[in-house]
């Protein structure tokens, strides 16, 4: 019996592991045929079994653990940089992993509470609840959805256009069942499971024939070149500079040597996130030098620098995107929704930090949430030109993104560094990839530590500046689209689909019993 438990628990770790072989920058989607397959099988014949609540919730809790400890232990790197954080290290290395598995070990658990024993049920329930959890994940608290299946598809893009239609939820409970339609195959006891398969097996053919369409829909759009360049900045400057005191006149420096300005184009150049160590929004002035004699009233410079702001006698901190002319005047800027727990602000700070903990990018406490999602119209400096800006983690939204859709491209920033030399800045860069599918739009990322590029709305990759590599690409045509229908209806479309497979559900289960 000993023996038995642990060869269970040996398999739901196993299987959880191996399905981040299908995660980017592996992109192994094979595997979840085998791993999401055996997974619903084991459940499904645990049915039979006198298994309680609690175990059917460690089974999935355990896959969960296997697969999160395996793709999401980079973010202990972050913990690295600072002495005073080396006791969390193996703190946080089992204690995410182990909170982010509850999310499918009440996946599991609900599972057993129907105890369908009807194959097809069983299947669209497991499939629905693997899909809800995913997106209660990515929403719950402040939401994490990093890492959802359907990503193992990012470097499949003659599959994946229909993000553009249902969204990346929807999609991904989609691919779930997709990934464990073998099972349907393998536990067959009618006619009817034999037909769900085959109709399963059709679904590559259907997105593959979309988008074959959708990509000759775009490339038939008039290819317009851009009356301005945005030229993004990929550079690889130490994380160090925030805690050796590095000069920041050296790394303005170093970022206007990359830029390489040019007098005669107008030019928009894309700093990356918080590049400039210890100067804030309203200090920058003190380099105007620097600035006046490289750049000229043709450019414009957008990068992210902390922006503070006096409340109550205090200030407010802001991660924001700052945009500044040749003269270091501010033209516009941007304060950041989404902030990164215990990153950029500490829950219970005022609790927790008489246990030494503290925020991991600043100095100063907890940044402030902005309020509004904004869109930065440059119209008067450079024609036809507003964007979204989206700060770093902020991307890997889905959904959520804006409701004003009156806007050019989504440009984002973000600081890699954090993620060390792993799979993080990879699996950043699959965010963008489908963010610009789902909106329509380009996607113009600059990154330090990272990847930086030009990503159409096919969700190409067409321009681009690897991990360890710095410079500068340009970006200066474009073809339009009109907003997408994700774009405009956002995760309704995945309720519609969470009503569809709670009907099916039932039904067959209906069937059965008559």
């Amino acid at each position: 019996m000993k023996k038995k438990i642990i060869f269970d628990v040996l398999i739901m770790l196993t299987l959880g592991a191996l399905s981040s072989l299908s995660l980017p920058p592996i992109n192994f989607f094979l595997i979840n045929f085998f791993t999401f397959s055996i997974f619903f099988i084991f459940l499904f014949k645990k049915l039979d079994f006198q298994n309680s609540k609690k175990t059917f919730f460690l089974y999935g809790w355990l896959f969960g653990f296997g697969y999160f400890l395996t793709n999401t232990y980079w973010i202990t790197i972050s913990l690295s940089f600072d002495q005073n954080l080396y006791f969390l290290i193996p703190i946080a290395l089992i204690v995410i992993p182990a909170f982010l598995a509850v999310f499918y070990g009440i996946a599991t658990l609900v599972f057993y509470v129907f105890n369908f024993r009807d194959v097809t049920s069983s299947f669209l329930l497991f499939s629905l609840l693997f899909g809800l959890t995913e997106y209660i994940r990515g929403n719950i608290l402040t939401g994490f959805p990093w890492n959802l299946i359907i990503y193992s598809f990012s470097e499949n893009l003659e599959f994946i256009s229909f993000l553009s239609i249902i969204g990346t939820y929807s999609f991904n409970l989609i691919v779930i069942s997709f990934f464990t339609v073998p099972a349907i195959y393998i536990l067959r006891k009618s006619k009817k499971e034999i037909f769900v398969f085959i109709l399963l097996l059709l679904f590559p053919i259907l997105l593959f024939t979309y988008s074959n369409f959708y990509k000759k829909f775009f490339l038939a759009k008039e290819l317009k070149e851009n009356p301005y360049t945005v030229r993004v900045i990929s550079s690889n400057i130490s994380l160090d500079r925030f805690y050796q005191n590095i000069d920041a006149e050296n790394v303005i420096n170093e970022l206007i040597s990359l830029s390489s300005p040019n007098s005669e184009k107008k030019i928009f150049f894309l700093w990356p996130e918080g590049i400039i160590p210890d100067t804030y929004q309203d200090q920058i002035i003190l380099y105007k030098h620097l600035f006046k004699d490289n750049f000229d009233k043709n450019h414009l410079i957008g990068l992210g620098i902390t922006s503070r702001l006096m409340s109550d006698d205090q200030y407010k901190y802001y991660n924001s995107f700052s945009v500044f002319d040749s003269n270091l005047n501010l033209v516009d800027y941007y304060k950041k929704i989404n902030l990164v727990p215990f990153g950029e602000f500490l829950p219970l700070e005022n609790l927790l930090n008489k246990f030494g903990f503290k925020t991991i990018t600043n100095n100063f406490g907890s940044f402030t949430s902005g309020e509004e999602r904004k869109i930065i119209n440059l119209e008067n400096d450079f024609k036809n030109f507003s964007f979204l800006p989206l700060i770093c983690y902020e991307i890997i939204y889905s959904g959520e993104l804006t409701k004003n859709f009156n806007f050019n491209y989504i440009l984002n920033i973000s600081e890699d560094g954090w993620f060390g030399k792993s799979v993080g800045p990879q699996q950043h860069l699959a965010h963008s990839i489908f963010r610009a599918i789902e909106s329509g739009k380009y996607v113009v990322r600059s990154a330090n530590n990272g990847v930086a590029v030009i990503i159409n709305p096919l969700g190409e990759i067409e321009k681009k500046i690897d991990y360890g590599k710095d410079g500068y690409i340009d970006f200066t045509s474009r073809r339009d689209l009109e907003p997408t229908i994700f774009s405009i209806y956002g995760n309704k479309i995945f309720l519609i689909l969470i009503l569809l497979y709670i009907f099916l559900i039932f039904s067959f289960n209906r069937f059965k019993n008559e």
